[in-house]
């Protein structure tokens, strides 16, 4: 929804099958299942950097607990990890559709972050947006704005992802990741629905993702892995991270976030109708209050500020909690998690897809998709046989 600042693609029914849970299996499957014929060596980037990886202060030790004890660490680091990967975003260079980042990001994942902890991966539903667009006409209305302007070429790109999907989802199968689509619902509420009822089983869940959206959900057990272009790798972070960068906790950070607005998704702030209120009078009103809720009821039976504050929070309470709906994650997507999305994956099959020729493979499929000379299968065809006989 941000870093990338990418536009949500749309699968088609023709690119796969459906099966009961909303769990996707494209047509490609037999053609993927020869790659396990395969005798590559996997890709471990830890060790296959031509370069200096420059150190992230910031985001090491990802795995460290915030304010815990040793043996409440020892305690937590013993349960079942279990991954989101959200998918829509590592499908973009930018704000351009690209098999090739996809590739990059995936092989990354499997190889330095999950060998083989379950991973389940989360795609937007068609019309994912409408119900937030419902509430604020302006939400995401940028990116739409960005495929009016250029036509032909937004419909060159959407095209070639179309194409690409197949493959893609033959991927995440592949290396036993259910990919899981619900129809009218965007990736972070299945994601956020899906994560309740993990911690509720009493595991710990990682959300990868590059959107700073999932930060509503970090915890003591919730963690985020997002992709760093700058050091070409994942990076965890934690709510130790999340407290040494922001001083507030989560649902501070998203009361800020419906006072000031988000101009990326197009959330208009309340200074736009009250200029005077700024970040420096929000955190001070949220560090006393701690949620926007506490701080609109407060403001209605008493003066929590100067008046222009007062005014503008009981004048504009509707206009705030509306910014909120809009903002916050829903956690009651109809979706429920199945055990066998649970289960260890196989590291073998995972791995080979690190491997230097399979993302050479993807890489060139991306190009002949884009020039349109050969359909997705049978480009595939072709490069998958070169695999094999080299």
């Amino acid at each position: 929804m941000d870093i990338h600042k990418a536009t949500t693609f749309t699968i088609t029914p023709r690119h796969f099958h459906p099966i009961p849970n909303s769990v996707l299996v494209s047509p490609l499957h037999r053609l993927i299942q020869q790659r396990k014929l395969l005798k590559l060596h996997p890709l471990f980037c830890s060790s296959s950097h031509s370069h200096t990886v420059v150190k992230d202060p910031i985001l090491q030790g990802g795995n460290e607990s915030f304010g815990k004890s040793k043996e409440t660490h020892f305690k937590n680091s013993r349960k079942k990890r279990v991954f989101f990967l959200d998918v829509n975003p590592i499908c973009y260079k930018g704000s351009i559709p690209s098999l090739q980042s996809f590739a990059h990001w995936i092989s990354l994942f499997f190889s330095q972050v999950s060998l083989t902890d379950p991973v389940i991966a989360v795609i937007d539903g068609e019309r994912g947006n409408d119900y937030r667009r419902q509430l604020l006409p302006s939400y995401k209305a940028k990116r739409r704005k960005y495929w009016h302007q250029f036509p032909d070429a937004g419909k060159c790109q959407r095209n070639t992802i179309e194409k690409s999907h197949g493959l893609i989802l033959d991927i995440l199968h592949n290396c036993n990741v259910p990919v899981v689509k619900i129809e009218s619902h965007e990736a972070d509420d299945v994601i956020a629905t899906l994560v309740e009822q993990v911690l509720q089983r009493g595991h710990r869940v990682v959300v990868a993702s590059p959107d700073k959206d999932f930060k509503q959900l970090i915890s003591d057990d919730v963690q985020i892995v997002m992709p760093v272009p700058e050091f070409n790798r994942w990076s965890f972070y934690t709510l130790k991270h999340y407290v040494a960068q922001y001083n507030c906790d989560p649902m501070s950070d998203l009361s800020m976030r419906c006072i000031l607005g988000d101009e990326v998704d197009g959330v208009p702030g309340i200074q736009h109708v009250v200029p005077g209120f700024g970040r420096k009078t929000a955190m001070k009103l949220l560090k006393k209050h701690g949620t926007l809720e506490n701080l609109l009821s407060a403001a209605a039976v008493r003066s929590v500020g100067r008046q222009y504050a007062q005014d503008a929070l009981t004048k504009y309470a509707d206009y705030l909690r509306r910014n909120y709906e809009v903002l916050s994650l829903k956690r009651d997507v109809s979706i429920h998690i199945e055990e066998q999305w649970l289960n260890e994956r196989d590291a073998q099959e995972s791995i080979l897809y690190s491997n230097p020729q399979v993302l050479s493979v993807l890489a060139e499929l991306e190009y002949l998709n884009s020039q349109k000379k050969q359909t997705v299968e049978n480009v595939a065809i072709v490069l998958l046989g070169r695999i094999t006989t080299e």
